[in-house]
């Protein structure tokens, strides 16, 4: 006797799609694992492409397979199906984020052998008409691809368009920043005659609940507990939560990568292993780099000032010279330069007189 057909509906109820996280302070806590907020978001924009592609390739191929499924009618088409599906979870569980939910990705729809024939006998029989919300569901299941690479172009444009030329780096000019992304993505919406609202709301559940602070200390905490409906919308929530701490992500100035800029800090280089090194980082790499470009653009006044200042230092040093010695020839220098800068002095006449310093 042959299953009868499921509602969709019923299908994927027990699909893994919404998910909970932990906000406290300026961190975030997913399963078991800890991170700076913010740090999720810089996660996702560093995904290669390559990855998303090899998503975009296994859920072809399920629906490829659930096709065979109700053409073939035969238990061998259930089963290459199920093999289909169980690559997806796999390359969904290697993703940020969904590899710390601590799912048993072994089984990604149900948790036991019974219900999974009940969900394949549904599929198996399904009406013709319910075949494209099964796949519009399987990828809801799994992060919709495109709308991700959607996002990620959005902070991207964000971050480096609008908060790469910040003079500061706080909470406070970020929201300068976002600010006038809203703006502009307004503006353009208006020229357009785009109709749809440039619109970030979504349904949360929020609860406060106690727990043991996982940083060893023997007090407890209130945390804020949040069910999200899916993977943009958490994004979302912890890329602005990270801005209002002060948090954001950066795109390395060496290696390209993003890195997570913490509250306090002002650097354009990641701590990563730069390019063609085996232990410097980028960090490393780059202020040398930036060092070298400095003493590069250097004019021929600035030289010979720099020179003139390494000589009086070293005198300085073996007490050649008085601390007000010292100080008095430098600003002397100073002078100079600065009279050099403003076209009153030849180079020249400013090497032979740093000279007589």
């Amino acid at each position: 006797m042959k299953n009868e057909p499921l509602d969709t509906e019923d299908i994927f109820t027990d699909a893994v799609d919404a998910f909970t996280a932990l906000f406290y302070s300026d961190r975030i806590f997913i399963g078991e694992r800890e991170y700076p907020i913010g740090q999720c978001m810089v996660d996702i924009l560093n995904l290669e492409e390559s990855e998303l592609l090899r998503l975009d390739q296994s859920l072809l191929d399920v629906y490829h397979a659930i096709q065979s499924v109700w053409q073939e009618d035969t238990q061998e088409s259930v089963e290459r199906a199920q093999k289909k599906l169980q690559e997806v979870w796999l390359l969904v569980s290697a993703l940020p984020v969904y590899r710390d939910l601590n799912i048993d990705w072994s089984q990604p729809l149900f948790q036991n052998a019974d219900l999974l024939e009940t969900f394949w006998g549904g599929i198996r029989y399904l009406p013709s008409e319910a075949r494209a919300e099964v796949e519009m569901r399987l990828r809801g299941i799994v992060g919709i691809t495109e709308i991700l690479r959607v996002f990620r172009k959005q902070i991207s444009l964000m971050l480096d368009s609008y908060f790469e030329p910040l003079e500061r780096r706080n909470s406070e000019a970020y929201a300068v920043g976002v600010f006038q992304f809203y703006s502009d993505m307004m503006t353009a919406k208006v020229i357009n005659h785009d109709e749809e609202p440039f619109d970030h709301c979504f349904p949360l559940k929020v609860a406060f609940v106690p727990m043991m602070s996982p940083t060893g200390e023997d007090k407890i905490i209130l945390v804020e507990q949040t069910e999200f409906p899916g993977l943009i919308s958490f994004l979302e929530v912890e890329f602005y939560r990270g801005l209002a701490v002060g948090n954001v992500p950066r795109r390395c100035h060496n290696c390209g990568k993003y890195f997570l800029l913490t509250a306090g800090y002002n650097t354009c280089y990641c701590n990563n292993i730069a390019p063609g090194e085996t232990e410097r980082t980028c960090r490393k790499v780059g202020a040398h780099r930036k060092e070298a470009q400095g003493k590069a653009n250097r004019t021929p006044a600035q030289v010979e000032y720099d020179r003139t200042y390494n000589r009086l230092k070293q005198r300085k040093n073996r007490r050649k010279i008085s601390v007000d010695e010292w100080n008095s020839s430098v600003a002397r220098a100073q002078d100079l330069l600065r009279r050099s800068e403003c076209g009153e002095l030849s180079d020249m006449e400013l090497k032979k007189q740093l000279e007589s310093l």
